[in-house]
């Protein structure tokens, strides 16, 4: 496993608090939100690429509109956890729960 830098990470930290304020503020929770569906909109965006399928034979395969995939590999939309099971499914990633 690799390890972090604990001083990279206070330093990130740090940043993040100066531009939408401490964990735990509504602006902060916002922001990691937004995060968090950027990332894996990248994930099943890099993955659909690899596998050299359109945003149409995705959504095709998955019964879901085309723009809702562009939505989800843009990072704009909360995509519920059942689209993102038959999305990953589709893309032949395998989801570990813990």
């Amino acid at each position: 496993m690799r390890k972090i830098d604990a001083t990279k990470l206070k330093n990130a930290n740090t940043l993040l608090d100066a531009k939408y304020g401490k964990e735990g503020t509504a602006s902060r929770d916002e922001f990691n939100k937004e995060a968090i569906a950027y990332y894996y909109g990248e994930i099943l965006k890099e993955k659909r690429k690899e596998l050299n399928l359109t945003q149409e034979q995705l959504s095709e395969k998955v019964g879901l509109k085309r723009s809702y995939i562009a939505k989800i590999e843009k990072g704009a939309t909360d995509m519920q956890m059942s689209s993102f099971v038959r999305i990953a499914q589709a893309l032949g990633l395998k989801l570990l729960l813990s």
